[in-house]
C-alpha cells in the first residue's frame, strides 16, 4: 500500500473502532491501493494534513485490495477517493488526487472549530 507518513491504516476489522466511533472530530478515510498512481501523489499532501490538522481532523488510510467490505459499503469506484466521515456518518466524498490546498479548501466546511483552551 502506499503508505503517508503520519497517517494510521485501517482495515475491514477496526474500521468501526477507528472511524466511525470517533466523535468530535471528522475523519478523513482515504481508499489507497499499491498500483494507484495518484494515491503516490496524494500521500504527502495527507502525511502533511494528517500532522497540521490533527485537533480537527483524523486522516486514515485503508487499502481497497485488502478491505472490500469498506469498499462495497461505501460504494468507492475509483483510486484515491476520500471519505469524510463525521460521528459515523459519511459527510463529503472528493475522488482524486488534488494539491493540498485545494483539499483543505474542499475539506474546511467539514473541520470542527479547534476546541480552545
Amino acid at each position: 500500500m502506499v503508505h503517508a507518513h503520519g497517517v494510521a491504516e485501517v482495515t475491514d476489522a477496526d474500521f468501526e473502532a477507528e472511524v466511525l466511533a470517533e466523535r468530535g472530530r471528522a475523519v478523513l478515510v482515504e481508499f489507497t491501493a499499491d498500483w494507484c498512481g495518484p494515491c503516490r501523489q496524494l500521500a504527502p499532501v495527507l502525511s502533511a494534513i494528517a500532522a497540521e490538522e490533527a485537533e480537527r481532523l483524523k486522516v486514515v488510510q485503508i487499502d481497497a485490495d485488502r478491505n472490500p467490505g469498506a469498499v462495497a459499503r461505501y460504494g468507492v469506484l475509483s483510486m484515491p477517493t476520500l471519505l469524510v466521515f463525521r460521528d459515523g456518518e459519511p459527510v463529503r466524498q472528493l475522488v482524486g488526487a488534488r494539491p493540498k490546498r485545494r483539499l483543505l479548501q474542499e475539506l474546511e466546511d467539514q473541520l470542527a472549530p479547534a476546541p480552545t483552551a
